[in-house]
């Protein structure tokens, strides 16, 4: 488990249209029991819904996304964009038609 306040230590979420982003840990609050959950990616049609959320720290380099129809891409965690909490995000990988993203890797 990450501690809220480990260096460098960012959410990285990915939707299920291929857009994505990295998000800095301490623009998330702390809840407990009785929370209602905390928004980490503005999902539209066009961005479809959340797959994959997961804490990076600075030694994880790079991304390996998988898509339904097996398209593979990967690609430096560096290069995706550090965005705010409730943000749509960047595309990070361009589907076919029909196509959307089954399993993202961070390595």
């Amino acid at each position: 488990m990450i501690q809220k306040d480990a260096k460098g230590a960012e959410l990285f979420v990915v939707s299920s249209h291929g857009y994505g982003k990295k998000t800095e840990i301490d623009e998330y609050k702390i809840q407990g029991r009785g929370g209602s959950g905390v928004k980490a990616i503005k999902t539209t049609p066009k961005t479809g819904n959340l797959i994959s959320a997961r804490v990076v720290t600075p030694d994880i380099e790079e991304v390996v996304a998988i898509s339904k129809k097996s398209q593979v891409i990967r690609c430096a965690l560096n290069e995706i964009a550090s965005l705010g909490r409730d943000t749509q995000g960047v595309r990070i990988m361009k589907l076919r038609e029909g196509d959307s993203l089954a399993s993202v890797v961070a390595l």
